[in-house]
C-alpha cells in the first residue's frame, strides 16, 4: 500500500514547525530579565567582633622546690588538691638539721653561762670590762648560729606561697631531692590571664577608638569546645613593643575563674566587641569581586546602572561596613547583580534597607 503525496506533505510541514516553536521558547527564555531590586546603604550603629586565638595563663604560676638536700620524708598533698597559703606540702627528712640545732642551742647556753659569770666576777672587780665584752660576744656569735640553723630547720617544710592548685608531683616519698628539683607546680587560677597577638593595624584601631569610648568595649572567651566561657573579660595589659618578626603585639585579657574550670595551658578564642556609631552597612549579596577588589552597581537618577569600587572596612555574617565608595543617598543593585552591566539603563523596584537588612542570610555573589 502506497501513501499518498498529500500524507506526505503534512508530515513535512508539521517537521519543519518543530524547530520553529523550539527556537521561539528559547528566544523568549533568553529574553527574560531577572527582576532588578535597588536598595540603599543604611546608617546604623553596629557591634565589631574581632577573634584572636589565645592561650591561658594562672595569674601565679610557680615550681615548687625544696630549699635544702635531703630524703623526702613526706609528701602532706595530692595532685590538683587545693590548698591554702601557709599549708604544709612536702617535709625534708629533718634529723641532720634538728641535731645541729640542738648542738648550736648547747653551744649558745654555754656561752651565756660563761658570759653571766664572767659579768659577776666584773662586778666583784675581779675581771675587767675586756673580758666581759669578750664572753658578750661570743654568746652573740653563738646565738646567732642558733637562728641560722632554725632557719634551716625551717627549709625542710615546703610551705604554699598562696592559695592555688597543685599540679603533678614529680618526686615520691624517700627520694633524695636537691634545691635545684621541681617537686611539683602550684597555680593561682583565681584570674586567668589570656594572651592574644594583635596585628599592627588593628592595634592602631583599638587604639583610637579606647580613647574616644572604651566603655561600649566588651572582651568574651569562647573554649576549645565552643562554648562561651560564663564571666566577660577586660583588657589588662598591652606589651611595650611589638614582633618585628609577626608584626604584632601582644594584648592580655583578665577573666575571673570563681568556678575554676580555666586551668593554666589551655587554649581558645578571645572575641574583642566594640561599637561603631553611625557605620554605614550594606548586603554581602550586593557585591561583587575583580582582582581583589570590592564593587557595587550603584543606579544613578536616570536609571544607569555604574560599576562603583567600594572599601571594606569590617566583615559581619551576612553584611559588609563599608568605608568609602558608597553612602545613603546612592541607590545599588541587591537583586540581580549578574544581571545587569555598567553603562546599562535598566527599569528596578526599590525596597527599604531596614527590610533588606533584616532578612539578610545570604553571602555575597
Amino acid at each position: 500500500m502506497k501513501a499518498s503525496p498529500a500524507l506526505f506533505t503534512v508530515v513535512a510541514l508539521a517537521l519543519l514547525a518543530l524547530p520553529a516553536c523550539h527556537k521561539h521558547g528559547e528566544h523568549q527564555g533568553h529574553h527574560e530579565h531577572h527582576k532588578i531590586v535597588a536598595t540603599s546603604p543604611m546608617v546604623k550603629d553596629v557591634t565589631l567582633t574581632q577573634q584572636y586565638v589565645c592561650q591561658i595563663h594562672s595569674q601565679r604560676h610557680i615550681s615548687v622546690r625544696p630549699l635544702v638536700n635531703g630524703y623526702l620524708e613526706a609528701i602532706s598533698v595530692k595532685e590538683g588538691q587545693a590548698v591554702k597559703e601557709g599549708d604544709t606540702l612536702f617535709t625534708v627528712l629533718p634529723v641532720l638539721y634538728k641535731a645541729t640545732l640542738d648542738a648550736e642551742m648547747a653551744e649558745a647556753r654555754l656561752a651565756d653561762i660563761e658570759y653571766q659569770n664572767t659579768k659577776r666576777l666584773f662586778d666583784q672587780k675581779v675581771v675587767s670590762i675586756q673580758e666581759v665584752m669578750l664572753f658578750e660576744a661570743k654568746l652573740a656569735k653563738a646565738q646567732a648560729k642558733v637562728k641560722k640553723a632554725e632557719a634551716e630547720m625551717q627549709f625542710t617544710t615546703v610551705k604554699a606561697k598562696f592559695d592555688g592548685i597543685i599540679d603533678r608531683l614529680h618526686e615520691q616519698q624517700g627520694s633524695l631531692v636537691k634545691e635545684s628539683d621541681v617537686l611539683t607546680t602550684l597555680s593561682d587560677n583565681s584570674v586567668m590571664w589570656v594572651y592574644f597577638n594583635v596585628p599592627e593595624a588593628r592595634y592602631l584601631d583599638y587604639m583610637a577608638h579606647r580613647m574616644h569610648d572604651r566603655e561600649s568595649e566588651q572582651v568574651e572567651l569562647v573554649l576549645a569546645n565552643g562554648s562561651k566561657f560564663q564571666y566577660p573579660g577586660r583588657i589588662a595589659a598591652i606589651e611595650a613593643k611589638f614582633n618585628n618578626e609577626t608584626g604584632n603585639i601582644p594584648f592580655r585579657a583578665d577573666f575571673p575563674n570563681a568556678g575554676g574550670l580555666l586551668r593554666h595551658g589551655q587554649t581558645g578564642t578571645v572575641l574583642l566587641h566594640r561599637k561603631m556609631h553611625g557605620a554605614v552597612v550594606i548586603p554581602q549579596r550586593a557585591t561583587f569581586e575583580i582582582l581583589d577588589r570590592q564593587y557595587v552597581f550603584v543606579i544613578d537618577k536616570d536609571s544607569v546602572v555604574r560599576q562603583r569600587e567600594i572599601k571594606v572596612l569590617h566583615e559581619q555574617e551576612d553584611v559588609y561596613v563599608i568605608g568609602s565608595g558608597v553612602g545613603p543617598d546612592d541607590r545599588i543593585v541587591i537583586e540581580g547583580v549578574r544581571e545587569v552591566h555598567d553603562g546599562e539603563k535598566v527599569e528596578y523596584e526599590v525596597r527599604a534597607a531596614d527590610q533588606i537588612l533584616g532578612k539578610q542570610k545570604f553571602h555575597a555573589e
